[in-house]
């Protein structure tokens, strides 16, 4: 019978599950915190809230894993919010309104893929300037005026099918969705070369750009449909609407465990991550934590959440490179053959 290494054993343990202990133990605590806080209108309203922003995330963690990410999702999003808005004011159509927001969502990422991919703008600059062009583009469109009376359009945001709120629906959908992509499809194994190491990954015969093109077009679909869901929400078409809803995106698949250095993330930790960001809003405002404090609170957690992040991928290379050396001076030893005297 193989002996068990339990130092190994704990050490992918703690990796992979990591994430979902926190979130239990932070489920816990919460509980306890508050007795509100296990109501289950407050729970349907913790993830009917949340479906927006992990929407968001899962959008960003396809783009982090490949070694970019989307500062402009916030903008496209009300961008694409309001022109989906406008088509079904305009038009009375669902369909019509749906593929309205999510080719906006698509043009707006595929201008960033060109900045990024093939002007070679680093992301954090090229997705910067979408931010700013994205919400005056929105702004201008709608004279800087709320878009009021949806009608129907409501239902994507506010209504339910049974007991589950239609928002939650998509969230799960979307999460799947990504997952999937990561885990069972040859282009989410590009998206992690890509982010581990692209000169290998072009060595070995991936097509970067490609990858990179790709990544930005399924994040568009991701923040156009969010787009559609938090205007439906909100009953506004809001071109000031989701300011910094990709710095809390960015959170949660941080938290998550998705690498900043690329190469490293999932749908699952990326969804734990959303949750436990949410979790803590909650209880902060139920347990009535002054706002000031909150972001002074949710800042910290992003720092942390990078110097961990830091730190995890220091001790991967040590990791990494004293195999390598172990494996060197293996070799060295098996290649000395012994002298006799004679």
């Amino acid at each position: 019978m193989k002996e068990i290494n339990w130092s190994q054993f704990w050490s992918t343990f703690k990796k992979t599950y990591s994430i979902y202990l926190v979130l239990l133990a932070l489920f816990i605590v919460c509980s306890f915190a508050n007795p509100n806080f296990l109501s289950v209108n407050n729970l349907t309203n913790i993830s009917t809230q949340l479906a927006v922003t992990t929407i968001l995330a899962f959008g960003q963690t396809l783009l982090i894993i490949s070694g970019m990410l989307d500062l402009s999702q916030g903008s496209v999003l009300a961008l694409s919010g309001v022109f989906a808005v406008s088509a079904y004011k305009a038009t009375g159509s669902f369909t019509v309104a749906i593929i309205t927001g999510i080719v906006t969502g698509i043009v707006c990422n595929l201008i960033n893929a060109v900045m990024i991919s093939t002007f070679k703008t680093p992301p954090f600059i090229a997705t910067l300037a979408m931010l700013t062009m994205a919400r005056g583009v929105a702004l201008l469109f709608t004279k800087g005026q709320n878009i009021l009376q949806l009608g129907d359009f409501t239902v994507l945001g506010q209504g339910s099918i049974g007991f589950v709120p239609i928002p939650v629906l998509f969230l799960i959908v979307f999460a799947v969705i990504t997952w999937y992509i990561l885990r069972h499809t040859r282009f989410g194994r590009s998206l992690f070369a890509v982010g581990g190491n692209e000169e290998a990954a072009v060595a070995s015969g991936i097509n970067v750009h490609r990858v990179k093109y790709t990544a930005f077009i399924i994040n568009g679909i991701f923040v156009g449909m969010a787009g559609i869901l938090f205007m439906s929400r909100v009953n506004a078409g809001l071109p000031n609407g989701a300011i910094n809803y990709e710095f809390t995106a960015l959170t949660a698949a941080i938290i998550g465990g998705t690498s900043f250095s690329g190469g490293i993330g999932s749908a699952g930790g990326t969804l734990a991550g959303a949750f436990i960001v949410g979790f803590l809003d909650n209880i902060m405002n139920l347990t009535n934590v002054d706002s000031y404090m909150q972001q002074i609170i949710r800042g910290a957690i992003i720092a942390l959440a990078v110097i961990y992040d830091i730190r995890s991928k220091n001790r991967r290379t040590k990791s990494t490179l004293g195999r390598i050396e172990d494996k060197s001076i293996r070799k060295k030893g098996k290649g000395i053959t012994p002298s006799h005297k004679g």
